[in-house]
Order: C-alpha cells, then structure tokens, then sequence
C-alpha cells in the first residue's frame, strides 16, 4: 500500500503521538508499504525509509512546542506525484485539513485517528466555552473519513456520542525490546534522586503542560517521608511548575530519550500520572513494559490500561487523598509492589508495536476493500 499520512507534529518533537507514528511508520515499511508523511517542517526528510515533506509554520500560542503548518498547493502536487492508495490524517486541526481536501478531492480513501483530547484540553487554558464548537468542528472533519481510529475505549464511546461517526478502536502498542525492568540501576536513581538513591522516587514522564495537572502530585509527594519526584519532560507549564513545586524535592529533569529513558522507567518505585485528559497514556505503558507500577486517574483511556490492584492502582481523580492512599500503600508493602512490578510487565508484553500496525493494516485494506478497482487518471 502507499499512505499519505498527515499529522500535526513529528519528529524532532517528543511526545507520545510522535513515539506511536515512528513505531507505526516503521513497521509500515518493513511489511513493505510506502509512507509519505506531511508534518510541520523540522528538518527531516526521511525517516525509516519514508519521505518526510515538511511544512513551514509558525509556533502556536498557547503552546510553542508545536507548529501550526497550513496546507499549500505543494501538497496536491506532491500527492499527485506519490499517487496513494490511502490517506491518513492523524489528529486532522490545521495541516491534517489538507489531508480532508485533498482526500475528497482526489478521490483517495480518507482514515482519520484520534489522540489528543482537545475539547477537554480547553479548560485547562482558559477557553472551555469553546468546547462544545470545538465538538462540532471534530464532527465535521472527522465525519468525512471512512473510518476513526481511537486509541482506547472511552474515547470511542465519547466521540460516538458527540455525534462522530464510524469509529472504530486502535490497539495500544508499546516498545517492550526497549522498555525492560532489567534496565533498573542505582546510578540513575542517584541522578533522578540528586543524589538520595535510597529515598522513596516518584516518576512523572511526559509533556509539562497544563493540561497533564502535574500540579496534583505535590500533595502526595508531602505526604511521603524523604520522598523524591523526579519530572522527566519539558513543555510550557515548566516556569510555572517549578514554581509551585519550589522548596520540595523535585528534579527537572528534562528530555531523557532510548535506554535513559527506559533506564529511568525501571529505576523509580512508582509512576505518578494524575491527568485527567488522557486518550490513552502511552508513558503507563512504557512505564509498565519497564516494570515500575502507575499510580493514575481514573480517567479517559486510562482504565483500558491499568487494572486496579493489579498491575497498578487507580484513583478517584476528584479526590487528592486517594492518590496519597495509593502511593503510600504501595511504598509500604515490598511484596505487594513486585507483584505489580510482574503483572505491569506482561500486560505490556501483550501490545507490541507489530500487532498494533499489523491491525491498523488491517482496516486500511478493509477501507481499500471497495475501491479495488483502481481510479481513473
């Protein structure tokens, strides 16, 4: 197959849209399709054998990390020239529009994914009076695909019932080669502890905005004798962050990418991840592969990942003290807490990278089923 894939970040951005179409891009071309991606210009032209063709753009207010690409008639020419079977918008806001156009323009069956939730997003800035527009403008993209990809079970529900139409459910996937609690070492809990290996460690990874309520782990943090939290990230909260949590002890830590990454997974005691926003959460997951048990909101995608007192505990999001309870009980219960260690494990060994691509494969033949016969010049 040859898929257009739009989307609006990729690479060098790092978040875990990004980590979830590097996966899938090079799985894609390894059974022997042909990407082509449109994302906003960040300097790559290729990745894992597939064209990039990026678009200049300029940085989003409320969040510069991201660039805001508009669609140009280079594109039709570009697609025109790579001739795709399919085309597939990721998140389809600005650039992705392009993908929508040009899919009924040209007549190329149109997929769309889900993986951010916007609507929701919107409180935590300021705008959520926008939120039910917000909702019809999704209706109106999204309802001219053939099919919507959502990346857990709540967000199929909730897209259903505003109105979205022919959604369907894309496996979680995770990097188990690479995320493994073998990785555990005393010298990253020194770094992530500066230098308190010995302490209770706390882990937070992903984007420092407000949308993540990262805000919600101080209390529990408080509440821990001698504990440290170690917050391996960047974003636009990160000012702000630092301080509300002035005089605690937490490390910024930055960007940690590949076995520091891992290596930082499976040296903490617990994933903290309070977010109430989430579609999925692909950090619970490499969290989990690497064996370090999530503490999370009962939330969005979340309880598709994590099963209570299982393989990590859920909390009343509402309710700061059951984050505490959670924590506390399992820094105080060794025996407990390594059989969440093993059961977080082979949940995450369920979802490789290969499966999930394998079946995203399989719903694109399946939108490709009825245009066998191939299209006019």
């Amino acid at each position: 197959m040859r898929i257009a894939l739009f989307t609006e970040t990729f690479l060098p951005k790092v978040d875990g849209i990004v980590t979830r179409l590097r996966h899938t891009v090079e799985h894609l071309q390894r059974a022997g399709d042909q990407v082509l991606i449109f994302c906003p210009d960040g300097g790559l032209r290729e990745y894992k054998g597939a064209k990039i063709y990026g678009v200049s753009g300029v940085p989003l207010p409320l969040y510069p990390e991201l660039k805001m690409a508009f669609p140009r008639p280079a594109i039709g020419q570009q697609l025109e020239q790579f001739q795709p079977d399919i085309i597939h918008a990721v998140n389809p806001a600005v650039l992705g529009l392009g993908g929508l156009y040009y899919a009924k323009t040209l007549g190329i069956p149109l997929v769309a994914s889900y993986h951010t939730h916007l609507p929701k997003y919107l409180q935590h800035y300021g705008l959520g009076m926008l939120e039910p527009l917000l909702w019809e403008l999704l209706k109106t993209g999204h309802n001219q695909a053939q099919l919507n990809l959502c990346t857990s079970t709540a967000m199929v529900q909730e897209l259903t019932e505003h109105g979205i139409e022919r959604v369907d459910l894309w496996q979680r996937g995770v990097d188990t080669e690479m995320f493994q609690p073998h990785l555990a070492s005393q010298e990253m809990r020194v770094r992530l502890s500066q230098g308190y290996p010995e302490s209770p460690l706390l882990l937070y990874v992903g984007r420092l905005g407000a949308e993540k309520e990262i805000e919600r782990i101080k209390p529990v943090l408080e509440a821990i004798p001698n504990a440290r939290l170690a917050l391996v990230g960047d974003g636009p909260n990160r000012q702000a962050l630092e301080q509300h949590f002035a005089g605690t002890a937490t490390h910024f830590v930055g960007y940690l990418q590949g076995l520091e990454l891992a290596a930082a997974y499976a040296s903490a005691d617990a994933f903290i991840f309070p977010s109430r926003t989430e579609t999925l959460g692909l950090v619970l997951l490499e969290a989990m592969a690497a064996g370090c048990p999530a503490i999370a909101a009962r939330s969005g995608g979340i309880p598709d990942i994590v099963t209570d007192g299982v393989n990590g505990y859920l909390f009343n999001p509402e309710d700061e003290d059951g984050a505490i309870a959670a924590t506390l009980s399992l820094l105080a219960h060794h025996e407990e807490r390594e059989t969440l260690r093993q059961n977080a494990r082979r949940e995450a060994e369920r979802w490789g990278w290969a499966a999930a691509t394998a079946q995203l494969r399989r719903y694109y033949q399946a939108v490709l089923a009825p245009q066998s016969m191939p299209r006019a010049a």
